[in-house]
């Protein structure tokens, strides 16, 4: 009987560790703010894609300030690469798995410093040297070859085009409908504010 509640034990720790370590490789979403907030703001982008650089350089740090930090909105980032380096870049983003971004912020507010090259072997070599100018600890191999990370990335897009008709980046859905003003600061502003 002893053996017997001993390998129950066993078998019963074995078990709980696998569901800790699965539950440890939860991809997780890279979204900013109160998960609560009354507003909700996906953004779907492309790591190469410039407007979604100029979003994160000229819209995202007043969106931040004023609906973001105080509470009233929550932003999240998905994924829809419109090539295969915004592709790899957005793995690497997400490869971390803690959900925070800043790698992504430093993909964007650096963008001309890695997308350079005429191949995706020299573009790709551009981001790995800059992620080591960042010191942003990263196995690129690993990252870009994880298939988990690659179908979570690709289903951000998927689910894009067939939820929210997503054709183009930057695309921003607010309460789970889509923004279709000219992206600006102001414009986004008269938006949030209705939704107060």
């Amino acid at each position: 009987m002893k053996k017997l509640i001993t390998l129950f034990l066993f078998i019963f720790s074995i078990h709980t560790s696998l569901i800790n370590d699965s539950s440890s490789n939860e991809i997780k979403r890279i979204v900013i703010g109160n998960e609560n907030a009354k507003i909700s703001i996906i953004a779907y982008e492309s790591l190469t894609c410039s407007h979604c650089a100029n979003f994160h350089i000229d819209v995202l740090p007043d969106l931040k300030k004023e609906y973001i930090d105080t509470g009233i909105a929550k932003i999240e980032f998905r994924h829809f690469p419109l090539d295969v380096a915004a592709f790899n870049a957005s793995k690497i983003a997400q490869c971390k798995n803690d959900g925070n971004s800043e790698i992504l912020n430093i993909l964007y507010l650096n963008q001309s410093k890695w997308i350079k090259g005429g191949t995706i072997d020299e573009v790709n070599e551009n981001l790995k040297k800059f992620l080591v100018s960042e010191g942003i600890q990263v196995d690129f191999e690993k990252c870009t070859n994880n298939k988990s990370i690659e179908d979570f990335v690709l289903n951000d897009r998927i689910e894009g085009v067939k939820k929210f008709k997503v054709n183009a980046t930057p695309t921003i859905i607010i309460n789970d409908k889509k923004f279709e003003k000219s992206l600006n600061y102001k414009n986004l502003k008269k938006t949030l504010e209705k939704l107060i």
